[in-house]
């Protein structure tokens, strides 16, 4: 099913995270579509360009393989260059929002930017790397991968409107997907406060839920404030591995309004803030 995005508007590209904004005037239609339509849309040897969301950075590529997503390679050695220069030099598994640009279509989607398996191209990228669309799936499960759902959102404009309906563990998984990512816009649309997330998002190495105590669904209808008992496994650049065992709060201000995580309390008792 086609879920489209069609306005005239402006893309405000953050950069690094930060307040600072770069603003490009663009007028499109953006669709996110289901991997089934992608799949029949983009099939083995399509050529396409790919647009970093935050950078607006593109780079050509060839979709080589891929049965639950697309397994592509950059087209040329320039187009590797570029796709490096998005991810700052260095390449990671991190996701990011993209949107896959073929003839006249604009197609919301997720990369990250690894290497790996096999390559074909002479393109000095050694493997190849893999996008994601709504509804594909990673090789070891038949569920969509969060952290890629929620990029493919991001990119078609859909991410607030998304966690404005969930459930306060939606809400965590998205706010500590976010934070795993290091994706500002994803971390502050979950968070009560405004954070200067750049210094807390860098020092993030990796980020993991080992245990989350939930309460039914229909014990939650008229609360508006929360405590979710749960553990996290942190990884954080130059102190290692840490724990954290607590709660992390959420408020919302009504029962119709989003859910929000107490970005305050949770930074502050992880020494991150």
């Amino acid at each position: 099913m086609k879920r489209v995005v069609t306005c005239f508007l402006f893309i405000y590209i953050l950069l690094s995270g930060q307040g600072v904004q770069a603003e490009s005037t663009i007028s499109y239609k953006i669709e996110m579509l289901n991997w089934k339509e992608v799949n029949q849309l983009l099939p083995k040897y399509t050529k396409f360009t790919v647009m970093d969301l935050e950078t607006g950075k593109r780079f050509k590529v060839q979709r080589r393989a891929g049965s639950h997503h697309a397994d592509v390679q950059p087209l040329t050695s320039k187009d590797t260059k570029v796709m490096k220069r998005i991810y700052g030099g260095k390449w990671s598994w991190k996701r990011r929002a993209i949107i896959v640009i073929h003839k006249d279509q604009w197609i919301a989607g997720s990369m990250h930017g690894m290497p790996h398996g096999a390559g074909a191209l002479a393109n000095n990228f050694p493997g190849h790397f893999c996008i994601h669309f709504y509804g594909s799936t990673t090789h070891r499960t038949n569920s969509m991968d969060l952290s890629h759902m929620l990029m493919v959102l991001k990119a078609s404009g859909k991410l607030n409107q998304y966690l404005g309906k969930a459930n306060p563990y939606e809400v965590i998984n998205a706010y500590v997907a976010g934070l795993k990512q290091q994706d500002a816009r994803i971390t502050s649309q979950a968070s009560l406060q405004e954070i200067k997330w750049k210094p807390i998002l860098a020092v993030i190495e990796n980020i993991r839920i080992s245990r989350m105590e939930f309460l039914p669904a229909e014990d939650l209808t008229n609360e508006i404030s929360l405590d979710v008992p749960i553990d996290v496994d942190w990884y954080i650049k130059d102190r290692g591995r840490q724990s954290f065992r607590g709660d992390i709060h959420l408020i919302r201000f009504s029962p119709m309004d989003a859910w929000k995580v107490d970005s305050q309390d949770f930074l502050k008792e992880n020494n991150l803030k």
